[in-house]
């Protein structure tokens, strides 16, 4: 997401981009709500205006154009509506528009709904219809549906929860709906995407957290080749890994796949002068 965040930055000049380390701040959290990361919070003359959780980048570009466009000349009301329901429907392959979120539901059918796609294995974005008033009315006409949720594929309406109960029972719903790589498998992917592999929080250039920074500088200084992954973009990577790894905290390295440890691991290691060899797979 950081590199979105860079990309709308350029387009939109106009706009101030301010990015905060949740756990620095933990009053502004508390104040604002925030449960997950990332989260972005949108302001207009000092008021709170709009919110997203999670890394939805389409939502987000979406979010930022349109609060972005200011007193810009607008089409009517109702055709701008419309134009933007037909972006949030073709937000992703599969979008469920339900009230709350996956893993905080506000409603027993969206509950239903999510349990439902998840033992299909269906990989799916979410838009909550309690973030924004505008949807949760205008989708109804959109799309001559009147209740939530609405689970829409590749742009159009499949139905409610009913409509997809009746398609998991006959089989129909593995044909219609795109699947989800499984968390176990895409984590053995992501640890062996590279022969070195850190989970961290931040990147290279940004560590966001005093271990994360600690742990990179003395990366740096070994010269071997590594990739990073920023742990802060994807929730469900953050928390999956913890379990898979049976460690709970970061950053963690990886080498071959293989879960080397965390900070004071590594630091052991260079002390020792085992690191060089352990990152080369040689111990």
């Amino acid at each position: 997401m950081n590199e979105v965040m860079a990309a709308l930055a350029r387009e939109h000049s106009q706009v101030s981009f301010v990015q905060l380390e949740a756990e620095a701040v933990p009053e502004v959290s508390e104040k604002y709500g925030i449960s997950s990361v990332p989260t972005f919070l949108f302001f207009k003359n000092s008021q709170k205006v709009d919110r997203l959780d999670g890394a939805h980048a389409p939502e987000l570009t979406q979010k930022v154009q349109r609060h972005a466009a200011g007193a810009a000349p607008a089409a009517p009301a109702q055709e701008q509506l419309h134009a933007r329901l037909s972006r949030l429907v073709n937000a992703a392959p599969c979008v469920l528009f339900m009230k709350g979120s996956p893993k905080e539901p506000r409603c027993g059918f969206s509950r239903q709904m999510v349990q439902l796609l998840q033992e299909h294995g269906v990989a799916f974005s979410t838009f909550d219809v309690f973030s924004d008033e505008e949807v949760r009315q205008g989708l109804k006409a959109f799309s001559n549906w009147p209740t939530y949720p609405q689970l829409y594929v590749h742009g159009e309406l499949v139905g409610g929860l009913d409509v997809v109960k009746e398609l998991a029972a006959s089989g129909e719903l593995d044909t219609i709906c795109p699947k989800g790589q499984k968390l176990e498998d895409r984590l053995k992917s992501l640890i062996n995407k590279a022969p070195v592999m850190l989970f961290m929080k931040g990147n290279k250039q940004m560590a966001k957290c005093g271990f994360s920074k600690q742990i990179i500088e003395i990366m740096n200084n070994t010269g071997v080749d590594y990739e990073t992954f920023d742990i802060l973009e994807d929730e469900e990577v953050r928390q999956g890994l913890k379990s898979f790894s049976n460690w709970p905290t970061y950053p963690q390295l990886y080498v071959k796949g293989e879960l080397v440890g965390g900070l004071d691991i590594v630091k052991e290691l260079k002390e020792s002068g085992e690191l060089l060899p352990v990152l080369k797979g040689e111990n």
